[in-house]
């Protein structure tokens, strides 16, 4: 069974630092494109990164420059590391995997990123 499991969320301050990490499991990782999207409250989900299988990096036009993707294919781990983050990043935070021989695309179940004084 697929499963991708995130942590790492919660609450922090403008201009503070969180990790998120993201565990995936039943036969996906080698040979998937791994990635990162949000979706805020009345806001369509949008693209953060993605980090192919031989590390090639993406990342969306609103996070570049204060996020970072990776990955650990010893671990079938991927994370995103949030720096200088911003009210406008407060989002749940999806990790996705896709398979770059099928398509065939798995997501997480989220998790919440608030950032607020």
């Amino acid at each position: 069974q697929v499963r991708l499991v995130e942590s790492g969320g919660g609450l922090v301050q403008p201009g503070g630092s969180l990790r998120l990490s993201c565990a995936a499991s039943g036969g996906i990782f080698t040979g998937y494109a791994m990635g990162w999207d949000r979706q805020a409250p009345g806001k369509q989900r949008e693209l953060v990164a993605t980090i192919t299988s031989g590390g090639t990096t993406n990342y969306g036009d609103s996070v570049k420059g204060r996020f970072t993707i990776s990955r650990d294919n010893s671990k079938n781990m991927v994370f995103l590391q949030m720096n200088s983050l911003k009210p406008e990043d407060t989002a749940v935070y999806y990790c996705n995997a896709g398979s770059q021989s099928t398509g065939n695309v798995y997501w997480g179940q989220g998790t919440q990123v608030t950032v607020s004084s």
